[in-house]
């Protein structure tokens, strides 16, 4: 059989033709796949809207010599409160792309992928507050490192091997985790970060995106936007491609 159907979240897209495109996608069974929507840029088009980036979709699609050919979709989630606004609509694309970079055709974890990926959108669609939906991306990037083998030390002094208890430490993004203040003599990091934010990240990692604890509660704007610019630039360091969406990130 050269049909296969699987649920998969549009990430990119490029024009192919006059009326075809062709669709990046992270798929539920397949991590990253490609596929031509034939004649999906007329008016009349079957796929039509279905095929919008951050539109998660029930996909059959025709295996192709070097292209699969997208036959039909169904839509599972248009996440549409995001559309209506902005920074929903940025930090999205982000996840998106933090997906479309570390993702990897027939990749072994695309059922956990795809999972915090759809859990992501979804709340940050839902989300009432600016918190909220940072909440939800913090989740995704801390979530997102683990699985693809980046997972942060935050409990352990990357340099002696200590654990590190109530006090301040420095975090680095190159050796993947915290350095006590004893080894920073010696390393010279300038990312001091401070046991209340370090407690905050490490819950986050362990809580699914439905669940709250006191830290989702305490945590505030400020706060929020301090983990997410951390985790950022930890991505961006490990990632083999440069982000287009953290200029615009900047500005949200």
């Amino acid at each position: 059989m050269n049909n296969f159907v699987t649920d998969a979240i549009n990430l990119k897209s490029y024009n192919l033709s006059e009326s075809d495109k062709i669709i990046v996608m992270y798929s539920k069974d397949k991590g990253l796949i490609k596929g031509v929507a034939k004649g999906v840029k007329k008016p009349k088009s079957k796929l039509g809207a279905r095929m919008d980036l951050l539109v998660a979709n029930k996909l059959m699609l025709y295996k192709g010599r070097t292209l699969d050919r997208i036959c039909q979709a169904d839509v599972l989630n248009t996440f549409n409160k995001t559309r209506r606004d902005m920074d929903k609509i940025f930090y999205s694309m982000y996840i998106s792309e933090v997906v479309s970079n570390f993702g990897v055709e027939d990749d072994p974890c695309s059922k956990e992928v795809y999972e915090i990926l759809y859990k992501a959108l979804e709340k940050i669609s839902d989300s009432e507050t600016k918190e909220e939906m940072l909440i939800a991306v913090i989740k995704f990037q801390l979530k997102m490192m683990q699985i693809s083998g980046f997972g942060i030390e935050f409990e352990t002094c990357l340099g002696c091997g200590c654990h590190i208890d109530d006090k301040n430490m420095y975090f680095s993004s190159h050796m993947g985790g915290v350095v006590c203040e004893k080894c920073n003599e010696n390393l010279h990091l300038k990312t001091m970060m401070h046991y209340k934010i370090r407690d905050f990240l490490n819950a986050m990692v362990q809580l699914d995106f439905g669940c709250k604890s006191e830290y989702d509660e305490k945590a505030t704007e400020k706060v929020c936007l301090v983990c997410f610019e951390l985790l950022k630039g930890y991505i961006a360091e490990h990632s083999s491609r440069k982000f287009n969406t953290t200029g615009l990130l900047q500005e949200v």
